[in-house]
């Protein structure tokens, strides 16, 4: 698929060079720790997840605590890309007890004064 060309094209990084607040959050995640993971969040953020869009504090934190428990998974970060100083992607691997069983989900963050402001997860 051709894309056009821009003057900020993904290019791939070490995991380890993600901005803080990506690490914080995704550590967060992996061990079910609903309360740092909001706190990764802007107040007006906006989650993507599954074709469903969670806006606010409020609702990425219900969304949290759902998939925390919905699901048997382990996780393992693969991959990451960063486009500019706000937007990065992390790739991870998935394999549970999920329909499939295994699934490689690209988490694509937008961050504004250091928090996730918003975060779309996608095969």
């Amino acid at each position: 698929m051709p894309q056009s060309q821009s003057k900020s094209q993904p290019r791939t990084i070490d995991p380890n060079d993600l901005p803080d607040v990506i690490t914080r959050y995704l550590a967060a995640h992996r061990v079910h720790d609903t309360v740092t993971a909001v706190a990764s969040f802007a107040t007006d953020a906006t989650v993507v997840d599954d074709g469903t869009t969670y806006e606010g504090v409020a609702a990425i934190e219900g969304w949290l605590s759902r998939v925390a428990t919905e699901f048997t998974y382990t996780v393992e970060l693969t991959a990451a890309e960063r486009t500019d100083a706000t937007h990065y992607v992390a790739v991870h691997h998935l394999e549970g007890d999920f329909p499939g069983g295994t699934v490689d989900l690209r988490y694509r963050f937008a961050l504004h004064d250091d928090l996730i402001e918003r975060l779309v997860i996608e095969p």
